[in-house]
């Protein structure tokens, strides 16, 4: 991977607070020719660096009200049976989250439900019936704050 130059690191946080900027705003606010600051915008997301653009769609709005933290932890600790329940759980609709951690937990799942019906059908079909998860316990999410969406980018 090429190091990141301030042009770099500027369009990343350009892109970071506005994902809906076009290339040409783009090329104007950081001094590029458009078609220059597309290659870099391309080589970026060619990169890795640049993982994907979205729209923060409020759960609730389209029918799942309920947010909810599931701590996981794991019968053992090989690395196959890790691999194989972060690929089972990452492949589940409702999880909007998912963290391998260190400490007594293994996994900490973010979902978003339909309602707690739904979330108690998710957690003993979806997660405890996995041969792999021993425990699990689950903290409804009364609001979430997301953090500063910016990731800060030192200059090189």
């Amino acid at each position: 991977m090429k190091s990141l130059d301030r042009i770099d690191r500027h369009l990343l946080t350009l892109l970071q607070n506005d994902a809906r900027l076009t290339n040409k705003e783009l090329a104007n606010a950081v001094g590029l020719a458009p078609s220059s600051c597309l290659q870099r915008v391309r080589r970026l997301r060619d990169e890795g660096i640049i993982r994907g653009f979205h729209a923060d769609v409020d759960p609730s709005a389209v029918g799942l009200a309920l947010q909810a933290l599931i701590v996981v932890r794991l019968r053992d600790h090989a690395r196959e049976h890790i691999t194989d329940v972060w690929a089972h759980l990452r492949g589940l609709a409702e999880v909007v989250d998912l963290f391998y951690v260190a400490g007594a937990d293994d996994f900490l799942v973010h979902v978003n439900v339909r309602d707690t019906a739904a979330l108690h059908d998710f957690v003993l079909d979806k997660v405890s019936s996995h041969k792999q998860i021993v425990q699990v316990e689950t903290s409804l999410v009364f609001s979430r704050h997301r953090g500063a969406v910016p990731i800060p980018l030192a200059p090189n």
